[in-house]
């Protein structure tokens, strides 16, 4: 029979060996839930999906939960009301949420892509295509405030078009109605994302004659962004998410569009392989995603001209404000 202290040391015993099992099993596997709201599904966020589908997340002991918001001002909303953790959207959400006054402002963190995406595409078939072939024309652009509407016409602007005054230019159709409204017969121009761009060239509907993003310069397009308080709460998290988009942009930067693809065709599963491909490669070819998550001074200035031009800024914001790079200066520095 055992005494007191023999059952003492057992059950120390036990404890112990539970305790190794925990620190080399439980604790190795443990991971950190986070949620992430994307503003809409698109292949322009190719990295995102390469750091799940690769595992990169997964590696730095993250559990990420995707859901598309649709629209920045879903996003914020998500974001702001802690549906999400994190939101993936226009740098300029930010900055519209900053003006309006925050005790607890979105703090960019990590940047995914570095140019507008959306590219002209012409009703008409265009061998030698101008700028000056716009005036007079009617032109469907995007919605006014958001970044596609405001890189459009800083790029409008920089070819000496006046966006209100020498084309029609038509605003008032919702985003997802875009491309019909082209389809059937509404405007001679049209400014489109991949890989609505590369569908209508296929079908025949429209071609591409020019690149809003080569234009426009590079922005801090999409970003990775999450309130003050989270980063002051979950600074290690944020660490190890931003780690993960380091490894997925080095992935697609060193990878093919035919690569990539494959690797994110899970998220486009109604869309052919080849428009995927055709998509992907003109954003690597025109560098729109970022090669690695710092947002840089002339990026963020550039982005605050455009905001400028576009008359939806109050006040020029600095950088410092509401961009944090720590997480992505480390990231790039560190991660392989």
């Amino acid at each position: 029979m055992w005494n007191v202290k023999s059952k003492l040391v057992a059950t120390a015993s036990i404890l112990l060996l539970c305790a190794t099992v925990a620190v080399g099993c439980g604790g190795k596997d443990s991971t950190t839930k986070v949620k992430i709201g994307e503003v809409t599904r698109s292949i322009f966020y190719a990295p995102e999906y390469v750091a799940i589908e690769k595992g990169f997340f997964k590696d730095e002991g993250l559990d990420v939960e995707l859901q598309t918001t649709f629209g920045g001002d879903k996003t914020m909303t998500a974001l702001l009301s802690n549906a999400i953790d994190v939101a993936l959207v226009g740098s300029e959400t930010s900055i519209y949420v900053y003006q309006q006054g925050s005790d607890d402002p979105v703090i960019n963190f990590a940047q995914l892509t570095q140019t507008d995406g959306t590219f002209l595409v012409s009703r008409e078939v265009e061998e030698s295509f101008n700028w000056e072939q716009l005036k007079g024309s009617v032109f469907l652009g995007q919605r006014k405030g958001g970044m596609p509407q405001m890189a459009g016409e800083f790029t409008l602007r920089k070819q000496g078009i006046d966006p209100h005054a020498d084309l029609e230019l038509i605003q008032n159709i919702d985003f997802a109605n875009i491309a019909s409204a082209f389809a059937s017969g509404t405007g001679q121009y049209v400014q489109l994302f991949e890989p609505q761009a590369s569908i209508f060239e296929k079908e025949g509907k429209g071609h591409v004659v020019a690149s809003f993003g080569v234009e426009s310069g590079h922005l801090p397009y999409t970003v990775f962004m999450t309130k003050q308080s989270y980063i002051k709460n979950n600074a290690d998290t944020i660490q190890k998410f931003t780690n993960a988009v380091q490894k997925a942009q080095t992935w697609v930067a060193e990878h093919s569009p035919e690569e990539i693809t494959d690797t994110i065709l899970p998220y486009f599963e109604d869309t052919d392989r080849d428009i995927i491909v055709s998509a992907v490669k003109r954003y690597q070819e025109q560098e729109s995603f970022a090669t690695d998550p710092v947002l840089d001074e002339a990026e963020w200035n550039n982005l605050l001209d455009v905001m400028e031009q576009a008359g939806e800024l109050e006040e020029r914001v600095t950088r410092e404000e509401i961009v944090d790079n720590t997480f992505a200066e480390k990231a790039k520095s560190t991660v392989k």
